[in-house]
């Protein structure tokens, strides 16, 4: 039975009624806050998200002048994860505003999931804050630009320099400081016209290298990375030209829609896809770095066979040696070399056993899918009962997202999947975020209890923009620390029993039910037609 909200929470007041309220007072002249927007509004930035305290107001006070949405999260974390949902759903960088000192700090574990996801996040942090060190600094660890302006007009420049880095070569977060004493402080700043950088070139000897090496191969695998979502049309062209196997990373989920006859899906972790790449003769990896958190089962056997293609130059090394190096935004690359690969002809008794072949593996990694993720399947074929072709699922760190829902929940999209594995409440403010930027796009936010707990208070984020999310939450069925237990081990987690999540959600304005999986689908389709979010709290 769904128990929606008796009473809602009343309404804050909008940034505007804040400004007028609080600031009224002070210099009318060219303060720090007007340039500051204005740069940003003239870099396309329509929505900023933060969390307003007094020493950001100053800037505050003119985005409504410059046509600048400002959507309040609850905390610090979840503005940045919201910055990093908007951005990943309109492929623009996302904004959040936040004071300095360790509000920012805060946020620095979300900026480092943006970093690590090469997503573009620009955190701007006004004001004195606390006294923490050198903040430029510290922040410069996850960023690809963190630089503190010590002039009025410095803003435009550095706003200018912030998108640059962040849009040039491998996306990555960006952090720019405005101390206090320029908050109110007057002086001019001449505008900045954005800098519009030229998108990295393939070499042509490259290519050729590239076409050669893959065109002889018998066996061809490609895996394809989150730097391959903005090139999907041009990866199936060549996979479809190379009539190669393709395997995803949790960041190129969706990139090849997982119901093509050569798509394996999502899963890179698995064991059938280390045996899949140990028999390949030639793997084309687009836009992955490898890393240890998509190969948690140990690193791909790539010696010796390995065509990279990869926009950051020092990425191209990184984690694999390759025999041919291809440094270039993907989508350039594959369209030069798909037209230096030859169509392939088989004769019909070959192109009948190479099918047979592909479905065999196909075979073998759903059955190694399914079992790694038998514990959360009935939720995850619930949802995918129900969930339209343009769905989006927002995740964060959880059991059931990263063996349930990776490589088993079909994605159909390059954008299909958004998942934070290093945050477990990444999911409730990302969603956010994704759900502001396409909000007639259905969107599911999955966390388990663990995730719904550290996210909480983002739910009255999107009790107040009357989003219709549908929040599934499932029992946490091992603590933080569980993975680790053995004979002789203590288990460091906690097994108190978890709070009433349906009461609190309600508590926080929106709808909430508890289920049990086969009743998830029902609810989720229930959920996507409410006027605001709801809990779905599955328990048995």
């Amino acid at each position: 039975m769904v128990a929606a909200a008796s009473r809602r929470p009343a309404a804050r007041p909008d940034v505007e009624e804040i400004e007028i309220n609080l600031l009224r007072v002070g210099p009318d002249g060219a303060m720090a806050g007007q340039p500051l927007i204005r740069a940003l509004a003239a870099h396309g930035v329509d929505i900023v998200f933060g969390t307003p305290r007094a020493h950001g107001l100053p800037a505050y006070r003119h985005l409504h002048g410059f046509g600048v949405r400002h959507v309040s999260m609850r905390r610090e974390q979840g503005a940045v994860h919201a910055a990093y949902g908007h951005a990943r759903v309109t492929g623009r960088p996302g904004v959040c505003l936040l004071a300095s000192g360790t509000p920012t700090l805060d946020a620095m574990g979300a900026v480092a999931q943006a970093y690590r996801d090469s997503v573009p996040v620009l955190l701007v942090s006004c004001g004195a804050g606390q006294t923490i060190g050198d903040q430029t600094a510290v922040m410069g660890a996850v960023t690809a630009y963190s630089h503190r302006v010590t002039s009025v007009a410095e803003i435009p420049v550095a706003v200018a320099r912030a998108f640059a880095a962040m849009t040039s070569g491998r996306p990555r977060p960006a952090h720019i400081e405005v101390p206090a004493d320029l908050s109110e402080a007057d002086g001019a700043a001449r505008p900045v016209a954005p800098i519009r950088l030229p998108v990295p070139a393939a070499r042509a000897e490259d290519l050729d290298a590239a076409a050669e090496r893959l065109s002889a191969a018998e066996r061809p695998v490609i895996v394809a990375g989150g730097g391959a979502r903005g090139a999907a049309g041009e990866l199936r062209a060549v996979a479809e030209r190379l009539g190669a196997l393709v395997v995803t990373t949790a960041g190129g989920k969706g990139v090849i829609w997982d119901n093509h006859p050569l798509a394996l899906g999502a899963g890179t972790h698995l064991h059938t896809v280390a045996d899949l790449v140990e028999q390949a003769d030639a793997v084309l990896v687009v836009g992955s770095e490898l890393a240890p958190s998509d190969l948690w089962n140990g690193p791909l056997p790539l010696y010796g066979r390995l065509v990279r293609i990869d926009l950051d130059p020092e990425q191209i090394l990184a984690n694999a040696i390759p025999e041919v190096a291809v440094v270039a935004d993907a989508a350039q690359a594959l369209r030069g070399l798909f037209e230096r690969l030859a169509p392939g002809d088989l004769d019909p008794a070959d192109r009948k056993l190479r099918d047979e072949v592909r479905d065999e593996w196909r075979r073998r990694k759903r059955a190694e899918s399914r079992a790694d993720g038998a514990e959360w399947l009935e939720v995850v074929d619930a949802l995918a009962a129900v969930l339209p072709r343009d769905a989006v699922v927002a995740a964060g760190a959880a059991a059931i997202s990263a063996h349930g829902v990776l490589a088993n929940l079909p994605a159909h999209h390059p954008g299909a999947f958004l998942y934070g594995d290093a945050v477990a409440g990444f999911g409730l403010p990302a969603g956010v975020g994704a759900k502001i930027a396409a909000p007639c796009t259905p969107l599911v936010v999955l966390l388990d209890e663990h995730g719904a707990m550290s996210a909480l208070a983002e739910l009255a984020a999107a009790a107040e923009l009357d989003l219709p999310l549908p929040v599934v939450v499932v029992q946490s069925p091992a603590g933080p620390g569980d993975d680790d237990a053995a004979p002789g081990n203590p288990v460091w987690a906690s097994d108190s029993p978890p709070a009433d999540l349906t009461a609190l959600a309600r508590a926080l304005g929106c709808r909430s039910v508890r289920v049990s999986a086969p009743q998830v689908g029902a609810e989720v389709t229930r959920a996507f037609g409410a006027d605001r979010p709801t809990l779905i709290w599955v328990t048995a």
